[in-house]
């Protein structure tokens, strides 16, 4: 290969670089713009739930509970983590919100409830995390207070997170290493105390921009 054909070799490997970057920048955009519009829609959806006679406990229990369906809005004020949760734990409810998993309780239910979100979009910030911060979860049926009382780095496969001991009632689910690149080896576990729960005053706020 002569001077002049590696050099055009190297100006178009470097051009295609450069196109196949912007098209990854520009996905990522429009990902990350149509997540934002539709947290805005629930957290909307949430606020209007509150109203009288809107919501029983009859009509969200859960084999009723449709998948993608506005469940509340988890805050965790130390680190800017604001975000809507929908019922269902793939497809649009992870795309747009964190999602509680099914076959869990729900938050106003006995047990353990357990969220999961994506590490690249809205569970980001539980990279910085700490021992006995707040977590506060807006829902229809009231605002549930808690304490981080465990975090822990787990395999895919250890289910046994969600049989969470007495003083867990609240899971939150990502993948880890936060900034891998490909598909996280590894799982990101936050394990809170509920402490507690008052009567639903919920007044809607803006999501986070959470990178």
């Amino acid at each position: 290969m002569t001077k002049a054909s590696l050099h055009r070799s190297l100006a178009w490997t470097e051009q295609a670089f450069l196109v196949a970057g912007l098209a990854c920048l520009t996905y990522a955009g429009a990902v990350w713009t149509n997540a934002s519009v539709q947290q805005r829609s629930a957290m909307r959806e949430l606020a209007e739930t509150t109203a009288p006679g809107r919501w029983t406990s009859a009509m969200v229990a859960p084999e009723v509970v449709p998948t993608n369906a506005v469940i509340g809005a988890l805050d965790i004020p130390r680190i800017g983590l604001s975000v809507a949760a929908r019922q269902g734990d793939q497809g649009q409810a992870l795309e747009t919100a964190v999602g509680h998993l099914p076959d869990t309780p729900l938050p106003w239910e006995t047990g353990n409830a357990a969220f999961a979100g994506h590490r690249d979009t809205f569970f980001r910030p539980l990279e910085n995390l700490r021992f006995e911060d707040e977590i506060e979860l807006r829902t229809a049926h009231g605002t549930f207070e808690y304490r981080v009382r465990h975090i822990t780095i787990v395999d895919p496969d250890a289910v046994w997170i969600l049989d969470a001991p007495r003083d867990v009632s609240l899971t939150l689910i990502t993948c880890y290493p936060f900034k891998y690149i490909g598909p996280a080896p590894r799982r990101f576990v936050v394990q809170a105390e509920r402490v507690v729960p008052r009567a639903a005053t919920f007044a809607p706020h803006a999501p986070s921009d959470i990178r």
